[in-house]
C-alpha cells in the first residue's frame, strides 16, 4: 500500500505507480476494447499537459470540464492535475442553468466539452452560457486532447494542503448550487481510505461506470494508483451491458450507488429467468461496493444473494469524498444496518444540538474532522457555518455511533418532519415502509398541514404483485395497497403512532435527478402539498 505520508500531489501518485507497474493494465475501454497501462497513461497525461500549455493552461488556471466518462477524460485530469490547474468537473446531465451558474461563480478561463455527445451539442450550450463574457476559452475535445512536447514542460507543481486544485459544486437538488474546495491531498486521502476499506489489490479489476466528473471519479482512480489495480470504464450504465462486459474481463468489484445494487439484482432475476442455467451474472465479482444513497437492508439481503457477493456500501459527500466504509470483512448485520466505520484519515464525532458530544448510541448530527474534509466554500460565508469552533466539519446528516465502531445514518436535518412538536426521521419511517411486500420505492415527506404544522406522507410505488389488477397510474384503479393496510403494517412492525403516515400518495415512479439518481423530495412536496391528508387510495 502506498503510504499517504509521502505524496501531497495526484501527480506524484501517477508517477510513482507508473515507475512500478509500467506495463500493467491501468484502463480497459468497456466499450472498444482499448487497453492501456500505467505508463501509457502516464506518457499520454504528460502529451496533452504540454498540448494544453500550448493553450495557455498552466498553474491556477481555472479550467471547467463537462466530459463523458472515457479513459480520455481521466488522462485530461491528470494532465491538468500536472500543470496545477484548478479543475471543476461537471456531470454531463447539467444543462445551460447549471453550467452557466458554474461558468460564472467559478470565473473559468477555459471549458473543455466533448462537441455533440448522445445527440446534445455541449459546445452550442456552453458557448450559450457564456455569451458575450471575454477572457472564456470553449475547447471542444471531440477529436482528441491536445498534443504536445513533454520536454517543454516546466517542473510540476509541489504539494500544499491550502493550495485548492478542484472545486466541485453540488448537485443544487435541495438548495443552490455550493462550489466545495479540494486540494490534491483531501482527495488523496479519500482515495486511500477506500482503498484501505476494501482491501483491493493488483489481483482485482475494479469498475468505473458512473460519472467520472462525480467526486467518486478521482477518488476511485486514487484508489486505483495507490494499490495498483486496473478497472473498466463504461461511458453509460446499463445493467446488462455492463455485466456482459464485466464478465468479459473478469471484474471483482462494482457498483457505484444503490440503484446500481437495484439494477444489478433485477438484471440477474431476469437472465435466470430467461435461462435457468447461465450461471451468476458475474462469475468473478466478489464485492459491489457505493453509497451516496441509503441500502435498504431487505435489498442488500436479496442482492447479495441473488449475485453472490458481498455488498459493502459507505458514506461520503462532496465535501469529504470518504467518511464511513464497510468491509468484507464485516458481518452480515454490520453491512446491513450500517455505513461502515470512519475510514482511514477521518474522525467521526457526533454532536447534540448544544454542540456537546453524544453519547455511543445517541443520536446527532454527523462532524468529520481529518485530512479527508474539503479545504472551503467558495462562499467565506458558508464556511463560517459549515464547521464547529474546533474545525469539524457539521454534515447535516443525523446518525448514532454504535458500540462496534460502526456509523447508522439516520436521516438528514433538513429531512426532518416535525409533527405537532415531534421531530420525526423521514428515513426511519422510509425503511419500514419498503419492507411491505407491496411497495417497490418509497418517499416520505412533510406537508404543510393547518393542525400538525406537518403531515407524513409516504409516496410509494408498487411492485409487480401489488397491483391487484389495478394500475396505480390509471384513474378509476384500485391499486393493492390502501393507506389502512400500510398503517397496520407499520403498527406491526413497532413504528409509534405519532409517526405513521397521514396521507399516502401512489406514483408510477419517483422523481429523481443528480448523479446518483436521488429522490428529489422537493419536486413531491411540491406535486402533493396542495392535497389533503389520507388522500391515496
Amino acid at each position: 500500500m502506498f503510504e499517504l505520508a509521502r505524496t501531497r500531489t495526484l501527480w506524484e501518485l501517477v508517477e510513482y505507480r507508473a515507475r512500478v507497474s509500467g506495463d500493467a493494465p491501468m484502463f480497459f475501454d468497456g466499450g472498444g476494447g482499448r487497453a492501456v497501462t500505467f505508463g501509457e497513461v502516464r506518457d499520454a497525461a504528460l502529451r496533452a499537459a504540454a498540448g494544453f500549455r500550448e493553450l495557455g493552461v498552466g498553474a491556477g488556471t481555472r479550467v471547467v470540464w463537462q466530459l463523458p466518462t472515457r479513459i480520455d477524460t481521466v488522462v485530461a485530469s491528470l494532465a491538468l492535475a500536472r500543470l496545477g490547474a484548478v479543475q471543476t468537473p461537471v456531470i454531463h446531465l447539467h444543462r445551460a442553468r447549471e453550467v452557466g451558474f458554474i461558468l460564472a461563480e467559478s470565473a473559468a478561463e477555459f471549458v473543455l466539452v466533448p462537441g455533440v455527445w448522445r445527440g446534445f451539442d455541449y459546445a452550442a450550450m456552453v458557448r450559450g452560457a457564456v455569451g458575450e463574457r471575454a477572457g472564456v476559452r470553449v475547447v471542444s475535445v471531440a477529436d482528441g486532447l491536445p498534443d504536445g512536447d513533454p520536454g517543454a514542460l516546466p517542473a510540476a507543481p509541489e504539494g500544499e494542503d491550502d493550495t485548492t486544485r478542484w472545486v466541485y459544486y453540488t448537485s443544487g437538488t435541495t438548495s443552490a448550487p455550493k462550489g466545495v474546495e479540494h486540494t490534491d491531498a483531501s482527495l488523496i486521502a479519500g482515495g486511500v481510505g477506500l482503498a484501505t476499506a476494501l482491501g483491493m489489490s493488483a489481483d482485482d479489476i475494479g469498475s468505473i461506470a458512473f460519472p467520472y466528473a462525480h467526486i467518486a471519479g478521482p477518488d476511485y482512480v486514487i484508489a486505483m494508483l495507490v494499490s495498483g489495480f486496473p478497472a473498466v470504464v463504461l461511458e453509460a450504465f446499463d445493467a446488462d451491458r455492463a455485466a456482459e462486459v464485466y464478465r468479459r474481463h473478469g471484474v471483482t468489484m462494482a457498483g457505484g450507488s444503490t440503484a446500481f445494487y437495484q439494477a444489478f439484482y433485477d438484471a440477474s432475476r431476469r437472465r435466470r429467468e430467461a435461462a435457468p442455467d447461465a450461471g451468476p451474472l458475474i462469475p468473478s465479482l466478489r464485492l459491489l461496493s457505493g453509497g451516496g444513497a441509503p441500502l435498504p437492508p431487505e435489498l442488500y439481503r436479496a442482492a447479495g444473494r441473488e449475485l453472490g457477493c458481498a455488498i459493502v456500501h459507505g458514506y461520503g459527500m462532496t465535501e469529504c469524498p470518504m467518511i464511513t466504509m464497510g468491509t468484507p470483512y464485516d458481518g452480515d448485520e454490520q453491512l446491513a444496518h450500517t455505513v461502515g466505520r470512519p475510514v482511514a484519515g477521518a474522525r467521526v464525532r457526533i454532536v447534540r444540538p448544544d454542540g456537546s458530544a453524544a453519547a455511543t448510541g445517541e443520536t446527532g448530527e454527523v462532524t468529520v474532522a481529518g485530512p479527508v474534509v474539503f479545504r472551503r466554500y467558495t462562499d467565506p460565508a458558508l464556511t463560517a457555518a459549515a464547521f464547529t469552533a474546533d474545525g469539524h466539519f457539521r454534515t447535516g446528516d443525523l446518525g448514532r455511533l454504535r458500540a462496534d465502531g460502526h456509523l447508522v445514518l439516520t436521516g438528514r436535518l433538513k429531512d426532518i418532519i416535525i409533527r405537532k412538536g415531534e421531530n420525526i426521521s423521514a428515513q426511519e419511517i422510509e425503511e419500514l415502509v419498503r419492507s411491505h411486500p407491496a411497495v417497490a420505492d418509497v418517499a416520505v415527506i412533510g406537508l404543510p398541514d393547518r393542525e400538525r404544522g406537518e403531515r407524513v406522507c409516504a409516496v410509494v410505488t408498487l411492485t409487480g404483485d401489488g397491483d391487484g389488477g389495478g394500475r396505480a397510474d390509471i384513474p378509476g384503479t384500485r391499486p393493492r395497497l390502501t393507506l389502512a393496510e400500510l398503517t397496520a403494517h407499520l403498527r406491526a412492525a413497532g413504528l409509534m403512532t405519532q409517526k405513521l403516515p397521514e396521507q399516502l400518495e401512489i406514483t408510477g415512479a419517483l422523481p429523481r435527478g443528480g448523479p446518483l439518481n436521488k429522490v428529489l423530495k422537493a419536486a413531491l412536496r411540491e406535486r402533493y402539498g396542495g392535497t389533503g391528508p389520507g388522500s391515496g387510495p
